[in-house]
């Protein structure tokens, strides 16, 4: 299976998950020019998904979703909430009938290969998911855009070989930052987005000897750094209630403009 971010931010987001015969998006958050691009560059045809994943309706997660999934008549996986949403955006518009597939959190389903597991998350959308995906024997699981987690959330994710997980904003930068304060209490408040510290605490609930790679992402570009969230994330590791330090793992930060290297699990 492979795991690759073809764009993560505030400003867009779209993750590429891949096994040798089934290709999935979540989320198509920025242009099909780029999409494709990405895809090209992973040796994969738009044509050649079998579905996207949609986590919820906000624009930077739905952004080219119209678009590409009208040109390539791809499947649109999300929750009725969400697509309800997504239909009432003027950032997206009408879609194509009878390309969504309804999807309940805590119910598994199939694509191809791929076994999917949505979960709820705290954010203030209608009815937003996570996604956990396991293949072949491998896990991986994409989670951004949740204001905290819960035992609920770790449930999900034990096990795992690989993650995307959300890496939003540092509480310091945040606070004396720009932003006004309507919004710097969404971002804090408990359906809005992980912080750095809130990402290496909740990855170390999740660590085991047989994790392969973090890959921190969504981060904010007024109110965090790859850097600053990187180093943030490990040393929450290091100081935890674990059996493990932040050297111990493979950490990476997607960018919001660049695809990420590609993980193989």
């Amino acid at each position: 299976m492979r795991l690759v971010s073809i764009a993560s931010g505030s400003s867009g987001n779209c993750i590429y998950i891949g096994t040798d015969t089934t290709h999935i998006l979540v989320d198509a958050g920025i242009s099909t020019k780029r999409i494709e691009a990405g895809l090209a560059g992973l040796g994969v045809k738009g044509s050649e998904l079998s579905g996207i994943l949609v986590t919820h309706e906000h624009s930077d997660h739905i952004g080219g979703l119209r678009v590409f999934s009208k040109k390539h008549e791809i499947p649109i996986y999300t929750t009725r909430e969400t697509y309800a949403g997504i239909l009432s955006s003027r950032s997206v518009g009408e879609l194509p009938e009878g390309l969504h597939r309804e999807v309940v959190p805590d119910e598994a389903f199939h694509i191809g290969d791929m076994r999917v597991m949505p979960f709820s998350i705290c954010h203030d959308a209608a009815n937003p998911c996570a996604f956990r995906v396991d293949a072949g024997g491998s896990s991986v699981a994409v989670v951004t855009d949740l204001g905290n987690y819960s035992q609920y959330t770790i449930n999900h994710l034990l096990g795992l070989d690989a993650v995307l997980l959300e890496a939003n904003h540092d509480i310091r930068m945040l606070e004396t930052g720009p932003y006004p304060y309507y919004l710097k209490r969404r971002i804090m408040g408990n359906s809005g987005h992980l912080s750095n510290d809130s990402a290496g605490r909740l990855l170390g609930e999740i660590l085991h000897d047989g994790f392969q790679k973090a890959l921190l992402g969504h981060l904010s570009k007024e109110n965090n750094f790859a850097d600053l969230a990187y180093e943030t994330v490990r040393l929450e590791i290091t100081e935890g209630e674990n059996a493990y330090e932040g050297k111990d793992f493979d950490i990476a930060v997607a960018d919001r403009s660049q695809m990420s290297e590609t993980i193989y699990i």
